[in-house]
């Protein structure tokens, strides 16, 4: 048996380091947090060749005492805590003592700081955890971090990175989200001697959000804001128009701390079922400020994941803030016929670039626009002036939005009246496909029902509706759907059911976790009329189902409904339990392809104008849509 012996304090703090750093990312994770930690307010990060061969973070915080500078990359060696009750209270970024030794233990590393107090700064090299010179040097109140060749001595770990591009790529996702979490601090991000994030540092996340994402993202945001006694929670989430096919748009923050956590998302995710297709996930940019007595974040070296000590409180919370952000909002999506420009060409490009057509064709074109405008004049003297319904506001507002996204700041309390004529609304309508948010002139509000048009149904499947210069066309499948959802979830709520015996009865075989489920909450499944009852080892008889459900409670939908509850807090909310019955009821929705007379479409409209959300179906898919007249026009040569 080989002898047992004490690892050096070299390869002890190597092994510790592949536990904290490992890849160029890590490293900037660390000093970046470092940064905003000592009271930065500017931070400059930049790298070359993904951060393998140079990372330096450059800030104007307190910086570090002479006397300290050596400690500080000493192991466990930290400012945030001093014994091990401060680890139920820290609420810095970093706490552990480990980053700085970590990273000094596989790089070469070079320290320039100055506190507010000093009369000069201190300059300390260190590599691969041997001290090489302390000096006194000249340097701006703050700290300068620089780390070369990072694996430099470790070669077998720096065969696993990727390549610069991948590298650099994870460090510019790491920095804005520190950019997000950190609205507060001005952040400026260097790769390669390019600049390629600057954030101002205003407090606005909303400008960030636009900085990060772009125009599309950030116009289409609801604002989130909500607080209990040791609990808020505020920021953005998006409409689900622009949902994504992955959860790298769903962005939270805990005390300034990006975070990942099944209850926060599942909570998030659940809030959003009603409107959303399925296997698409939300933007979200939300910070929560929690007490950090009801957190535990000394769970993973990263600090990535934490635990809460009310996790059901937690998900409650969040569900009710993403529901409510979404309740009476009017999102019915807006389609177009033909493909925009590409938006990334710019405004000045799009106005100002050399037509590429030649002369002879834009000629003719301005001779068939002059020919229309005729046209229109000579109709008008033929028959009297209609009275047209007034545009709605929203335009208007959402131009001035789009507007102040590319006006500077000073400008906002300057900006003359705006009037709108009919002209002017033309660019407005002409846009991306996005969510409509009509304040005013809503479809679906009962005084807008007198003024609908009912045209017809198309391919026995779509209602068309005209109103307020806008064709809508109502999929009878989806609506339907959506009626008898939210009957189903008022009755449950409200206990009016009616329960009806099932003979012969259902039986269901269950394994341990699914009786462990269906045991947890039997009681609400008895108090909305099933009758459920042990039937001999793993078997259970349901001899009574709500008689709204009697026709479509088959055994395999039962099965789905107990699988789809889950252990974490969830599965408390009779809420969500409701709604997974709810759910069934939408297989006895009216199928596309079914003939409907015009009585029973403006019936199920009616039944549309009653709910709380009428824009999407159980499943996500939209029940509505929208088309500009506007855009009709443009698509028959009227508008060129």
């Amino acid at each position: 048996m080989p002898n047992i012996t004490v690892l050096d304090q070299n390869t002890i703090n190597k092994i510790a380091a592949g536990e904290v750093i490992e890849r160029p990312a890590s490293v900037v994770k660390e000093l970046l947090e470092n940064a905003i930690d000592a009271k930065a307010t500017a931070v400059t990060v930049e790298i070359k060749e993904g951060g393998t061969s140079f990372i330096r973070v450059t800030d104007n915080g307190c910086g570090i005492p002479k006397d300290e500078v050596s400690l500080a990359f000493l192991r466990h060696s930290t400012s945030k805590i001093k014994s091990v009750e401060d680890l139920f209270t820290v609420s810095s970024l970093g706490f552990r003592g480990e980053a700085l030794a970590s990273i000094a233990a596989v790089s070469q590393v070079e320290l320039i700081t100055k506190t507010s107090t000093g009369l000069t700064g201190t300059r300390y090299q260190i590599d691969g955890g041997q001290e090489r010179s302390v000096e006194e040097i000249g340097a701006p109140e703050g700290t300068t971090f620089i780390a070369r060749n990072l694996f430099y001595n470790t070669p077998a770990r720096k065969k696993f990175l990727k390549t610069p591009m991948t590298e650099g790529a994870h460090v510019s996702e790491l920095v804005e989200k520190l950019a997000l979490s950190h609205p507060e601090v001005s952040i400026r991000f260097i790769q390669n001697n390019q600049n390629k994030l600057h954030t101002s540092g205003n407090h606005n996340l909303k400008d960030i959000v636009y900085t990060v994402f772009g125009r599309e993202i950030a116009a289409n945001l609801l604002e989130v804001s909500v607080k209990k006694a040791e609990v808020s929670i505020n920021g953005y989430i998006g409409k689900p128009v622009i949902a994504r096919g992955n959860r790298n748009y769903e962005n939270y923050f805990i005390n300034g701390r990006y975070i990942k956590s099944s209850v926060i998302s599942r909570a998030i995710e659940e809030a959003y079922k009603p409107f959303m297709m399925q296997h698409k996930y939300p933007f979200t940019m939300l910070h929560f400020s929690i007490e950090p007595e009801m957190l535990d974040v000394n769970v993973h070296p990263t600090k990535m994941e934490l635990r809460f000590r009310d996790g059901e409180m937690i998900y409650h919370m969040v569900y009710q803030a993403v529901a409510n952000a979404l309740a009476h909002k009017e999102l019915i999506p807006e389609v177009e016929l033909e493909k925009k420009a590409d938006e990334k060409q710019g405004f000045a490009a799009k106005k100002y670039a050399p037509s590429p057509e030649p002369f002879e064709k834009r000629r003719l074109m301005a001779m068939e626009q002059q020919a229309a405008t005729e046209e229109k004049r000579e109709t008008a003297s033929l028959f009297p002036k209609r009275l047209t319904p007034p545009q709605p506001s929203f335009v208007k507002e959402k131009d001035d939005l789009a507007d102040n996204w590319l006006r500077p700041q000073s400008q906002f309390q300057s900006q003359p009246p705006v009037s709108v004529s009919p002209q002017s609304l033309a660019p407005a309508l002409d846009r991306k496909p996005e969510q409509l948010d009509l304040f005013d002139g809503k479809l679906l509000e009962p005084k807008a029902r007198s003024m609908h048009k009912l045209i017809g149904q198309l391919f026995d499947t779509y209602w068309l509706v005209e109103f307020n210069e806008q064709l809508y066309i109502i999929d009878q499948h989806a609506a339907h759907e959506k009626v008898l959802y939210e009957k189903t979830m008022g009755t449950l709520k409200t206990m009016e059911y009616i329960s009806q015996l099932v003979s012969p009865p259902i039986i269901l075989t269950l394994n341990q976790n699914e009786e462990v489920l269906l045991k947890r909450h039997l009681k609400y499944f008895t108090d909305m009329g099933f009758e459920i009852e042990p039937f001999g080892g793993k078997e259970y008889a349901v001899r009574g189902v709500p008689a709204n459900l009697f026709s479509i409670a088959k055994k395999e939908l039962l099965i789905e409904m107990i699988d789809g509850l889950s252990e974490d807090g969830s599965s408390h909310n009779p809420d969500i339990i409701y709604e997974k019955v709810a759910s069934l009821s939408c297989k006895a929705a009216v199928k596309g392809g079914h003939s409907l007379s015009a009585a029973e479409a403006n019936e199920l409209i009616d039944q549309l104008l009653s709910l709380e959300n009428p824009y999407a179906c159980p499943h996500g898919r939209p029940t509505i849509i929208s088309m500009s007249k506007y855009e009709l026009e443009k698509k028959f040569k009227r508008i060129v």
